[in-house]
């Protein structure tokens, strides 16, 4: 390790802390749907919207109404996906001529795009023209970070309101957040990718030539435009296979730390956001420093790692950071951090070959999916898993001290809790399950390229990712085939909506609870107890998957050798 790496970690933790207000305070106009300065020019915009589709913004909804139109609108948007896919090869801006992908492979990238996920089993230079990308997978950047916000907002809406039975208008906060928040922070950050060096054009190829007098042929295409909202809604799939390792996707260290402030920015400004609904600011900032520690250990293992090298070159005389899998640009710090945060959040870009990690290294991003995509999390998913795990904390607190729990001025009864578990329990479940079948299964065993521990972590990592809706992969797995497209499509939907339903349902049986007043026997949820308190929780939970999972690998390593597969 060195200083100069830690000088980038801590820039980077302080540029984050500074710009957490500033947004949160422009998330909360948009929570509350006050005007912003931007309604000038966007507000007709959104009222012919509204008019076109026949919605009144006004009209609230309940907690079932809101997750009905939710599903709704994301099964339209799957459907609408697959269908341009599927018709690529007729459809326009098509340069290369390119074959429509198989039925499992459009599926397969229609729910990844749907549900945030943005996993890729192809290659996207080779595999996806022009109008694929833009029109089936950008749009969905946009409205799968949309609908994700407009979710928190929701929750929000659960602790702050009182004796009401509605949390707010689905359409209306996801049109704000796309018009008033995505869209205008796109368009800057597109302009500043564009003069950094990233494409953004129509055409397909440019010929070049190289210095050794060679013709090279080059993909091209709107790069920046789908870099900039691929970041900041933290979706992570990438215009070409490389991802943000690619010098069309990520040309610089100044495009490189940029990219890592992106994909933090909303999750952090959002902990603020919830603290001035709730009326008590406090509350945002334990739940960022909760999050901030957890990523900061995170950090620190990974970065130890990598930089201590591969002990095996070590014995050979070989000394110097673990470099394999990694850009010389970037370096093992620049690279160490961003596999965190883009595993912290929910976002799966990704720098450097996380495959190529050490033991250690590359266990760090596994664990940070494992734990729920909590710690900061995906943009609107981050907080309110965030917050499923609080209402459990504060349950265990109120067993402490003897009295029914209390958060945020609302009493956390049993239905709350059971909600809470049932969503997070779901997703250890269906990890935990499916690298099971796939370690027996024949169609499973095809995959890992990799024999023995390394091949079951391919595995592993692939459904941790797919359930975490993170869509980063230890790449060694084979995933464009029938089966792994369709258990992972599986995978991405059950990791998407069977989280947030539950949560609408606590929402709604929040809203309709009257206010608690803090009593003197009330646990503080603000302090450091608290703080370590959601900490402990989060990594005990955490365990549900992680632990297991260890054990799972011999198990899986066993069985395999008596079918004679490739472990």
């Amino acid at each position: 390790m060195t200083l100069q790496g830690w000088i980038l970690i801590l820039v980077f933790l302080g540029l984050l802390l500074a710009l957490t207000k500033p947004v949160g305070t422009w998330l909360f106009a948009l929570y509350e749907g006050r005007r912003t300065p931007l309604h000038a020019v966007l507000g007709p915009v959104e009222t012919g919207f509204y008019r076109l589709a026949g919605i009144d913004p006004t009209a609230e909804q309940s907690w079932r109404r809101y997750a009905v139109h939710m599903l709704m609108f994301n099964a339209a948007l799957m459907l609408f996906t697959y269908a341009v896919l599927r018709l690529q090869a007729v459809l326009p801006w098509n340069g290369q001529g390119l074959a429509a992908p198989s039925e499992h492979l459009a599926a397969n990238t229609a729910i990844s795009f749907t549900t945030n996920t943005n996993w890729q089993s192809y290659s996207g230079e080779s595999t996806m023209s022009n109008l694929s990308q833009m029109l089936g997978l950008t749009i969905h950047n946009f409205l799968s970070a949309a609908t994700g916000i407009a979710l928190a907002f929701a929750l929000f809406r659960g602790f702050a309101r009182r004796q009401t039975h509605t949390i707010g208008n689905f359409w209306a906060d996801a049109t704000r957040v796309t018009l008033y928040l995505l869209l205008p922070l796109c368009i800057v950050y597109t302009i500043f990718l564009i003069a950094s060096g990233v494409p953004q054009t129509l055409a397909a190829t440019v010929d070049v030539h190289t210095i050794e007098g060679a013709r090279q042929t080059l993909a091209i295409g709107p790069v920046a435009s789908q870099e900039a909202i691929k970041m900041l809604g933290t979706n992570g799939g990438g215009f070409f296979n490389a991802n943000s390792a690619h010098p069309f996707e990520n040309p610089s260290a100044l495009t490189n730390l940029v990219q890592m402030l992106s994909i933090f920015l909303i999750g952090f400004g959002l902990t603020w956001t919830f603290g001035k609904a709730v009326g008590n600011t406090r509350q945002g900032w334990a739940i960022l420093a909760a999050m901030s520690f957890l990523f900061l250990c995170g950090v620190a293992v990974s970065y130890w790692q990598e930089a201590a090298g591969n002990p095996v070159l070590h014995g050979l005389g070989v000394s110097g950071a673990n470099m394999e899998g990694k850009d010389v640009r970037f370096g093992a710090a620049a690279s160490a951090l961003f596999a965190v945060v883009t595993t912290a959040a929910s976002c799966g870009a990704v720098n450097a070959m996380h495959d190529s990690f050490t033991a250690l290294g590359g266990l760090v991003p596994l664990f940070n999916i494992q734990l729920g995509e909590v710690v900061v999390g995906g943009v609107g998913a981050g907080i309110y898993g965030f917050l499923l795990f609080a209402i459990l904390a504060v349950f265990v607190a109120g067993l402490m001290v003897g009295r029914t729990p209390e958060y945020v001025g609302k009493k956390i009864e049993a239905r709350e809790v059971k909600l809470a578990v049932l969503a997070i329990a779901v997703l250890p479940l269906v990890i935990l399950g499916f690298t099971a079948l796939s370690c027996v299964l024949q169609q499973g065993l095809a995959g890992p390229l990799n024999k023995g521990p390394h091949g079951f972590a391919e595995i592993l990592y692939a459904f941790t990712s797919a359930v975490g809706n993170n869509g980063s992969a230890f790449a060694g797995l084979t995933a464009n085939t029938p089966y792994y497209n369709g258990m992972l499509g599986i995978a991405m939907w059950v990791g998407r909506f069977f989280v947030i339903v539950p949560m609408l349902a606590i929402a709604g049986s929040l809203a309709a609870k009257k206010a608690t007043p803090e009593s003197a026997g009330s646990f503080p949820t603000t302090g450091p107890l608290w703080v370590g308190l959601l900490v402990g929780i989060i990594l005990i939970l955490g365990g549900l998957t992680f632990l297991p999972s260890l054990a799972l690998g011999p198990i899986a390593d066993h069985l395999a050798m008596v079918r004679g597969s490739l472990f």
